[in-house]
Parts: C-alpha cells; structure tokens; sequence
C-alpha cells in the first residue's frame, strides 16, 4: 500500500509535467511514461495507432517492469523534479 505522502508528491509531479508546455526529448518522456504506468498499475497495452511507437512504449515498459509501484512513483518524482525543474 502506498502511503498518501507519496501519492501526493506523484500526482504533483504528474501534474508538474502535465503543465509544462515546451518539448521533451523522447527518452525522457518514454521514461516517465513507464514509471506512470507502472505505479497506475495500468499494464494495459500502448494505444497509439502507430507501431513504432508502440514498440518504443513497450520497450520502456520491458526496461522498469522490475520495478515495485512504489519505486515507479519515486522514480518519476525523481525524474520529473530533475528534468522540468532544470528545463524551466
């Protein structure tokens, strides 16, 4: 169970990165997009009506997939506070 400290700081970093409006470099944003998925615990196939970028979001998902939800969230806190806080 995640305790509701970290959940909070999550959801700010997920919104944190939802604000931010200038372009992020695709590794990045592959990245956060595992880490988000895996502390939804959404294991849900990659939606996008392209291939390639489907593979590149499975991908990611393959590289975090030993991960615990805990551990996605802090590593998305992480990366998020790293990469937007420095692109500001």
């Amino acid at each position: 169970m995640v305790d509701n400290k970290l959940k909070k700081q999550f959801d700010d970093a997920v919104a944190m990165v939802n604000r931010y409006d200038k372009p992020l470099p695709a590794d990045l944003l592959l990245k956060l997009y595992a880490y988000y998925k895996i502390a939804n615990k959404n294991f849900e196939n990659p939606g996008s009506k392209t291939p390639l970028i489907n593979a590149f979001k499975a991908n990611a998902l393959i590289q975090a997939q030993n991960i615990s939800v805990e551990e996605a969230m802090k590593n998305y806190i992480k990366l998020a506070k790293k990469e937007i806080k420095k692109k500001k």
